[in-house]
């Protein structure tokens, strides 16, 4: 889930000054609101990695709002007392009441974390602990409460610095311990038990919101709007109690996101693709039959991408270098009265495939957080919680000894509009294209943002997404194959280790 979350976002201290003036009475003002209707409680989670910029987001949030209606706890190893009630007994009694917000530094998510770190706790365990969380978080939104939850993202590079230059400077010296230096040691095991541990309790009604903690002013910024609008949205209800609202999706303040990252430029000339190309078909031949991958490994291929991005292309070129026999090509449109009726990922089921055999999915199943939540087909709430079941679902195939591999497709706008005129054109292309791509251009921005909050939420370590440059299909079509074979190869690799 951290994929995207590091991507250099930044805002400059002049814009950070002529934004804040606005944002601290906007924020007084809702806090006021709040307080005055006292219909419900505001319960910030802040958690991240150490240097993030979690303690000095809590002393901003203080200066921008009135602190004397706004309470700040922080946990750490439990007490005798605390040990000997149940472990959600003292965040019960820390809870804000209505009207009020309480800030978590150190949640109900920490100790769980700490301990799977340090061994203390079995995955079991923790799952356990994790469904005790989900049904606590439930009630709280339930009940009224709006929950938001922060995750302060840092690479292990960019945390060993941020730890420096806190070390440096007299002011905040005193923030780093050697503690901090061990956590950084474990930083591995932290991204993967706190990955584990954000995609299971990333639910529709208190989904995690992912900030990058690199620039201080970025960090600010988007946190401080983030608690703006959706105390706004929170408000705006008829009935909080009815009708619960989760927190915005987060928008980047800058122009950065996992698809303007792309360097569309990237070509792979033909006097190298069609060698290219043949020796990672060849590769990929090889791999399916393996006699360890058939014995107790399936293939699942999921392909996206932006209209005329080349999905169709890179299909073929995978389907060739293996035997017909052995996969299922399963194109995804509009779902049938039958599928309807049905849970929808319950189409998807039905094609999984059996050891041995591979199914490439052109389109999936998650058109439910792409095309039905830009086109208004489902509810926000049902695709805000489609992110964890999709999530569930894809852990649960991988859990069964499927190799999940998630293409998105990218090319330009300029290109698309290329692409288009080119089939409409083109007598055997015609068929191509349609009034609803020429539709769906118009809302682009609108499809980008929705890409990169999939990307963000369901890009996840068993299962993550190659965002493929597919300006070039030469390119992109090489770099699909590999990407399959390098996938393959690893899962084979770590099967051998195990036995």
């Amino acid at each position: 889930m951290f994929e995207s979350a590091e991507l250099g976002h930044t805002v400059d201290k002049e814009t950070f000054k002529a934004e804040v003036p606005k944002l601290r009475a906007a924020l007084l003002d809702v806090q006021y609101d709040v307080l005055e209707k006292r219909d419900f409680p505001v319960v910030i989670l802040i958690s991240g990695v150490d240097g993030s910029g979690k303690g000095e987001t809590i002393n901003l949030l203080y200066s921008w709002m009135d602190p004397r209606h706004i309470s700040t706890l922080a946990f750490a190893a439990p007490t005798d007392e605390e040990a000997a009630r149940p472990p959600m007994w003292r965040y019960w009694r820390a809870l804000p009441p209505k009207g009020k917000v309480g800030i978590f530094a150190g949640s109900w998510y920490s100790q769980p974390i700490t301990d799977r770190i340090n061994g203390a706790m079995r995955r079991s365990e923790l799952d356990e602990r994790l469904d005790d969380i989900n049904r606590f978080e439930t009630m709280l939104v339930n009940e009224g409460a709006l929950v938001l939850k922060f995750w302060f993202h840092l690479s292990a590079a960019g945390q060993k610095k941020r730890l420096k230059a806190l070390e440096k400077d007299p002011k905040t010296a005193w923030r780093v311990t050697k503690e901090s230096y061990d956590r950084l040691k474990t930083y591995d095991k932290l991204q993967d038990v706190a990955g584990h541990v954000l995609r299971v309790t990333n639910t529709a009604h208190a989904p995690w919101i992912i900030v990058e903690g690199t620039n201080d002013e970025y960090r600010s910024l988007t946190v401080g709007r983030i608690v703006l609008d959706a105390m706004k949205r929170h408000l705006a209800q008829e009935d909080v109690r009815k009708v619960p609202v989760a927190p915005p999706i987060v928008h980047p303040i800058d122009s950065r996101n996992v698809l303007s990252a792309l360097d569309l430029s990237q070509r792979l000339a033909k006097k190298d693709y069609e060698a290219t190309l043949a020796r990672y078909q060849a590769r990929l031949s090889e791999l399916v039959r393996d006699p360890a991958f058939v014995g107790q490994r399936s293939l699942v291929l999921v392909f996206e991408g932006a209209d005329a991005a080349g999905k169709g292309g890179s299909i073929r070129r995978v389907g060739a270098a293996m035997d017909a026999r052995q996969y299922q090509i399963v194109p995804i449109a509009a779902p049938t009265e039958e599928e309807r009726a049905q849970p929808y990922l319950w189409r998807f089921w039905r094609h999984l495939p059996r050891t041995g055999r591979a199914t490439i999915f052109d389109r999936s199943w998650y058109g439910r957080v792409l095309v039905e939540r830009v086109e208004g087909f489902c509810a926000e709430a049902d695709w805000l919680r489609a992110y964890a079941e999709i999530n569930d679902f894809e852990h649960q195939m991988v859990d069964a000894g499927a190799i999940v591999v998630k293409f998105w497709l990218q090319i330009s706008a300029d290109e698309q509009l290329r692409r288009f005129k080119e089939r409409e054109e083109t007598e055997f292309k015609r068929f191509k294209i349609t009034a609803e791509d020429w539709r769906n251009r118009d809302k682009w921005d609108d499809y980008v943002t929705a890409v990169c909050n999939m990307v963000d939420r369901t890009s996840t370590g068993l299962a993550p997404w190659t965002l493929v440059e597919a300006n070039d299909k030469n390119f992109a079509r090489v770099k699909v194959l590999k990407t399959i074979c390098e996938r393959l190869e690893k899962a084979i690799k770590d099967d051998g280790k195990k036995a």
